[in-house]
């Protein structure tokens, strides 16, 4: 099976000729391959998407949102294969899948809603018979860079505001996992989403994606992935006076209180550090513990882990699948030299999977540090993989200190009984999303996604918020006085 782009409503090849495999990381298994594009594919992409954009806006918004109930309904249809094929390319288990395609869904109705809000705001004038009002204006052509890990649901999360706001798109997936744009945009095509709308081309994003942010008929990139690539992305962008929202990296933390339930907080670090293999933005990589407990959730975390089964995704059984692919496996093992060489104790794991139903995928053991120190490069860099740091401290406002001294500002959490430490947590806690007596993970599609610091420069993907990537505000001022009337200075 060969993927090729998806232009102006229809299936396209490519001014360039190379193909690269998509592979299963649980497996080793050939999938597909999928396109290398080229900047010319770009420009087709980007002028189809700007000849479609003219009508587009001009569809009424509670028109256009009736193509994403329509597109929500076929994914809530073909769920089970959607997340079957997402599973397979990108190795997290079923469940998750599962739980991802939904994620997509609730997008689709959401944002479908806001075809008929889109609010803007209606203000009274200083001055006699006159009207004051701003709404939202479509920017035209976007483009959508978006990460492995999350192959369609961070895809919706970009595309989804932007379609119901009258833009068109041009959509770079990660090479790594194009199946699932590959079905999305036969939903859009079924659906009879108009030619141009949707646009979608693979390759690699030192040529695709670089042609994107280059191109000058692309007003906005919404960009998620790592920090280095975003301040690349960034800065092209500014260059070319482009909108850029940008959401990257995270070393998210759990704190857990003297006073906090130790098995509640046990099964939200599980369930955040492990999940997806800790493929994910907001995975716990740091626990961040008050020393009168840390020795009861040591033990409490050690027992739990021995009950994680790992292997294929596809099996129902099975709670951590692969991670991606080998370099992150070397990346990942590079990481656990690097804490043992700072003096951390390994209590647990350490290892790459390589025997026996292992032997073809990319596998690496649930791994548990203790007695890390809270400014070494295992607490304060980003791993992306099933590797937990567990840090002692003696109070909550050394918790909240330690907690807020990475680069990052994603997400963070505090399991506590007390409602004045979760008042205070939740206040002081320098990140974009904050849990209460749950784990690092779980964010809903309305509310806005996005953190602080090197984790984004101050847009959020996903609720209302979303809108504000892809609209300006236009202010109008209609005067029905019959006279010129000058603001600031005809008032009396």
């Amino acid at each position: 099976m060969q993927l090729n782009n998806f232009i102006g409503g229809s299936w396209q090849g490519s001014g360039g000729a190379e193909y690269t495999a998509v592979t299963n990381p649980a497996t080793g298994e050939e999938l597909a391959q999928v396109r290398l594009s080229t900047s010319i594919d770009v420009d087709l992409a980007v002028k189809a998407a700007k000849e479609a954009q003219k009508k587009w806006a001009l569809v009424p918004a509670p028109k256009r949102a009736d193509y994403l109930y329509a597109i929500g309904n076929l994914m809530k249809e073909r769920k089970e294969h959607l997340a079957q094929v997402l599973t397979s390319e990108m190795g997290k288990v079923i469940e998750e899948g599962r739980g991802e395609v939904q994620e997509g869904i609730d997008m689709a109705f959401y944002m479908a809603g806001e075809g008929r809000r889109l609010i803007g705001e209606t203000v009274p004038s200083e001055l006699q018979d006159k009207f004051a009002m701003s709404v939202r204006a479509p920017i035209g052509v976007v483009g959508l860079i978006t990460p492995w890990n999350f192959p369609v649901a961070i895809a919706t999360w970009k595309s989804f505001p932007a379609i119901v706001a009258g833009n068109t798109f041009v959509w770079k997936p990660a090479t790594e996992t194009p199946m699932m744009a590959y079905e999305m945009a036969r939903i859009f095509e079924e659906v009879g989403l108009p030619a141009g709308v949707a646009n979608i081309v693979f390759g690699s994003g030192s040529e695709v994606g670089s042609a994107m942010i280059e191109h000058p008929d692309v007003r906005v990139i919404s960009f998620t992935g790592s920090t280095e690539t975003g301040r690349h992305v960034a800065e092209t962008g500014g260059r070319h006076l482009k909108k850029v929202s940008l959401e990257m990296g995270g070393k998210n933390a759990v704190i857990v209180m003297d006073d906090a339930d130790i098995d509640l907080a046990v099964e939200g670090i599980l369930w955040s550090a492990f999940g997806t293999a800790g493929q994910r933005c907001t995975a716990c990589s740091r626990v961040i513990v008050h020393k009168d407990v840390k020795e009861e959730l040591e033990q409490k975390l050690l027992t739990s882990m021995k009950s994680l089964t790992i292997g294929n995704g596809l099996d129902e059984s099975v709670k951590i699948g692969p991670v991606i692919n080998g370099k992150a496996l070397e990346k990942i093992q590079s990481y656990v030299e690097i804490g043992k060489g700072e003096g951390a104790k390994l209590l647990a794991g350490g290892n790459v999977l390589t025997e026996g139903e292992f032997a073809n995928g990319h596998y690496f053991e649930p791994t548990l540090f203790t007695d890390v120190k809270w400014d070494s490069r295992l607490a304060q860099e980003e791993i992306f993989g099933p590797v937990v740091s567990l840090i002692e401290v003696s109070s909550l406002d050394e918790a909240i200190e330690v907690n807020n001294s990475v680069i990052y500002g994603l997400s963070s959490s505090i399991f506590s009984r007390d409602v004045n430490k979760v008042f205070r947590a939740q206040r002081d806690l320098d990140t974009g999303i904050v849990y209460v007596n749950a784990g690092t993970t779980g964010a809903e599609i309305h509310l806005p996604f996005g953190g602080t610091k090197g984790t984004g420069n101050g847009h959020r993907d996903s609720g209302v918020a979303a809108l504000d990537v892809f609209t300006e505000w236009k202010s109008i001022y209609v005067d029905f006085s019959g006279k010129l009337q000058r603001a600031q200075i005809d008032t009396e």
